[in-house]
């Protein structure tokens, strides 16, 4: 299989299924922002050397892959089996949400980003997982998305917040709170 195709040299791609459309299309943009994400946490596991933390983000990544197949698929063409997002993953990540924020200090303000790199980088990819949550979102108003797939982005970025914290205790940097000008 060849890394260049030369068929989207003209601003167009294919779905899954073979259908061509513009590379600025909302479903692209949406999936796109799926792969942005998928690449952070990739680096945020190339910063972590603990398990089961490693574990839980290959998982992260197997399911955003997941996620992206459904936003690329033509689903009127397609005949391929996709896989599945389902209940058990969403609580998975509300199980782990859980088992982190057991062991940290109760929140008390928002919370500036920062203090590590790690942290900082979980914190980017907490941002780009609200991008492609709100972008799904708005795709889904046009075109039905499995509304678990909106659930899962919704709690990962809730995961990632999580991460984040749990992050800046494990290498005891301080959590700078947000003290609002008056």
């Amino acid at each position: 299989m060849k890394v260049y195709t030369k068929t989207g040299d003209l601003g167009e791609t294919s779905l899954l299924g073979g259908s061509r459309v513009s590379k600025a299309e909302l479903q692209i943009e949406s999936y796109g922002t799926v792969d942005e994400l998928n690449s952070y946490i990739g680096l945020i596991r190339d910063q972590i050397c603990k398990q089961p933390l490693l574990q839980e983000l290959i998982e992260v990544q197997d399911r955003l892959f997941t996620i992206g197949s459904h936003l690329a698929n033509d689903k009127t063409k397609n005949k391929i089996q996709l896989p599945e997002i389902c209940e058990n993953d969403v609580l998975k990540l509300e199980k782990q949400i859980d088992a982190m924020d057991n062991e940290l200090p109760p929140m008390r303000a928002f919370i500036l980003p920062g203090g590590h790199t790690t942290v900082s980088y979980t914190h980017i990819a907490r941002c780009v997982c609200r991008r492609a949550e709100r972008q799904v979102v708005l795709l889904n108003e046009n075109w039905e998305i499995p509304l678990i797939i909106i659930k899962y982005l919704n709690r990962l970025s809730d995961y990632l917040f999580v991460l984040a914290r749990k992050l800046s205790n494990d290498f005891d940097v301080d959590e700078i709170e947000w003290k609002p000008r008056k």
